[in-house]
């Protein structure tokens, strides 16, 4: 079942959309204020988003531009619904990185086509990733190193596959808790540190001097296969404290 999150401060329509959207079958979660909608969307993980630009207390085209900030969320399609029609609304909103912009009034089935449309021409994430000799097998949630299987706990195969599945791309410690364990925790960053240190010690030939799983000082961790003798590790200008 598809999952939507819905912005929208007119309650009225509000509950017309979200009556037509779970009539057809989608999952509905939202909220009629702008106020913690990006930690909705975290929470949610939802597979489109339907914002609403002008909000009580939020401009939605901010919100658009914090969804796509997060890498949990950037890849989620979403669609404006405004009372802006003008050329310039419309092209800054798509600019700013909506997949469709739909102008108040509108009729339901369309934009329900619209979203099925969203739907239809995403492409679905690959069911095996390979990389650096490992194999992962999202269907069967099994790694293997070299046709070797691994013994990984739920959270270590989790960790694995979110940095497989963007390789080569440095996460910070909040991006991969907000990944990985979302937003109801009750564990600090550096559990990232023991996970990633336990992730090594399975997946590296040398945990002390990784090859797949890196860390990059000062911030974060990224999984890029490297051959030959390890780099030193990159540095950044951030100011959080070392790993």
């Amino acid at each position: 079942m598809k999952k939507i999150v819905l912005i929208e401060d007119d309650s009225d329509l509000f509950s017309l959309l979200q009556y037509n959207l779970e009539k057809e079958g989608f999952q509905v979660a939202g909220s009629q204020t702008g106020r913690g909608a990006l930690d909705l969307c975290r929470r949610i993980r939802p597979d489109l988003v339907l914002l609403d630009i002008m909000l009580p207390d939020s401009d939605g085209l901010d919100i658009c531009k914090s969804i796509r900030k997060d890498a949990t969320l950037a890849h989620v399609p979403i669609i404006f619904l405004t009372a802006r029609a003008s050329e310039t609304d419309r092209i800054v909103g798509l600019e700013l990185g909506a997949n469709d912009y739909i102008v108040k009034p509108f009729f339901i089935r369309e934009l329900i086509a619209r979203i099925r449309l969203q739907f239809r021409t995403q492409t679905a994430p690959s069911r095996v990733l390979k990389a650096g000799g490992i194999e992962l097998d999202r269907s069967s949630c099994q790694a293997r190193l070299n046709d070797t299987l691994l013994s990984l706990t739920a959270t270590e195969f989790r960790l694995l596959e979110f940095l497989m599945s963007r390789v080569g791309i440095v996460f910070s410690r909040e991006q991969l808790l907000n990944a990985v364990w979302g937003q109801d925790r009750a564990i600090t960053d550096r559990a990232v540190d023991v996970y990633v240190l336990r992730l090594r010690q399975k997946v590296e030939a040398d945990p002390a001097s990784p090859r797949l799983i890196h860390s990059v000082r000062g911030f974060g961790y990224c999984f890029e296969p490297r051959s030959g003798a390890p780099e030193p590790d990159k540095q950044t200008t951030s100011n959080a404290s070392p790993l």
